[in-house]
């Protein structure tokens, strides 16, 4: 899988992507790439009025044809709840999937706690 517009993407699983802050154009890129889907992790406003609102973003993966799910979670604490709902996310989204929070971290968290609900 090739980076949009050189973005560090670190693989988590076969098809699933993490990656830091995404911007809405990236999408595009992204979609070239061959990504079919985005979950951003990131809070809005997490970074300050600077960060790219989830619905700016949104409407530049819809527009680039991606499927797209916002899933904010705080970077120390996931809950069961968001685990869970991850989870059907996982299941739901196509792929490959590119998840992004910060720095790609929270996502790769997430993911192997919703994975690990699924094994539990």
């Amino acid at each position: 899988m090739s980076s949009p517009n050189a973005i560090s993407l670190q693989p988590i699983a076969q098809d699933v992507y993490a990656a830091p802050q995404l911007t809405p154009e990236a999408m595009a890129a992204a979609a070239e790439a061959g990504f079919k889907a985005v979950l951003n992790n990131r809070p809005d406003f997490e970074g300050g009025p600077d960060q790219p609102t989830s619905a700016a973003v949104e409407a530049a993966a819809l527009a680039a044809g991606l499927q797209y799910a916002y899933l904010p979670v705080q970077g120390g604490y996931q809950s069961p709840e968001e685990i869970a709902r991850c989870a059907e996310l996982l299941d739901e989204l196509p792929r490959p999937l590119l998840m992004f929070c910060r720095s790609g971290a929270r996502s790769t968290a997430l993911y192997n706690k919703a994975i690990q609900s699924q094994v539990d």
